[in-house]
């Protein structure tokens, strides 16, 4: 790779490299050389796990009231091989990516391979100047998708929703109450009610506790102002 490109690269990823070898590595895929060893395969393997590292740091400071559950469907939409490969085309890197004679014009080179060389320059940036070089470098370019899959993931969760507005404005944390249940054992149904500092909410009914806490959760959003429409027709099923 010559230097012209080389300097490119660490311009679209703002990072000067000490050892340029490591930088040459990332970008080297395993069909253009004799020995694997020589590819960024390792590199693939130790960037994914950081990438993991600064994406599940990142999201606990910054989503304290993220359950497990929440906490592991935004990191998944961030680190998916699609999310990854997204990134690499905006920032323009798999243009440098060198493959073997055939592959050039291969999807691949769009899809998994893209998403490979990410990891692989995270490794590379890891490696060559320390954790604190690669988390910069990821925070800078996958902060704005946080917050872009943060909302996706709190469209439908109203319950995470109420709770941010809770905590905002009231500095509580919302309460559900059981008020109801009936049927028999094999097929109850659960009637609850949200709680936000001492006031009480319309109750709603689900199949199970957390379906009801979920539309009790939708009701006193509507009912603050917070979303508009019934709760029919905002969540129909």
């Amino acid at each position: 790779m010559d230097e012209e490109a080389l300097q490119e690269i660490e311009q679209i990823i703002g990072y000067k490299f000490s050892d340029r070898n490591l930088l040459c590595k990332a970008f080297t895929h395993s069909s253009v050389v004799d020995n694997r060893f020589l590819s960024n395969e390792r590199l693939e393997f130790l960037g994914d796990s950081v990438l993991g590292v600064v994406i599940c740091q990142t999201l606990f400071k910054q989503f304290p009231s993220y359950l497990e559950g929440d906490l592991t469907k935004v990191k998944s939409m961030l680190v998916s091989r699609r999310t990854c490969a997204r990134v690499v085309k905006q920032l323009g890197l798999q243009k440098f990516l060198k493959v073997g004679k055939g592959m050039t014009s291969s999807r691949a080179l769009s899809g998994s391979l893209a998403a490979g060389l990410l990891e692989a320059v995270v490794a590379a940036i890891y490696i060559d100047g320390g954790f604190e070089a690669a988390r910069t470098f990821l925070l800078r370019i996958f902060a704005p998708l946080i917050d872009q899959a943060d909302a996706e993931q709190a469209q439908g969760n109203f319950k995470s929703l109420l709770q941010q507005y809770a905590q905002q404005q009231f500095n509580v944390t919302p309460i559900y109450e059981l008020i109801d249940e009936k049927g028999p054992d094999h097929s109850k149904c659960f009637e609850a009610e949200a709680i936000v500092a001492e006031r009480r909410f319309p109750g709603a009914w689900g199949t199970n506790k957390k379906e009801a806490e979920q539309k009790a959760a939708l009701n006193a959003l509507i009912e603050l102002g917070i979303l508009e429409g019934s709760l029919a027709e905002l969540n129909p099923d």
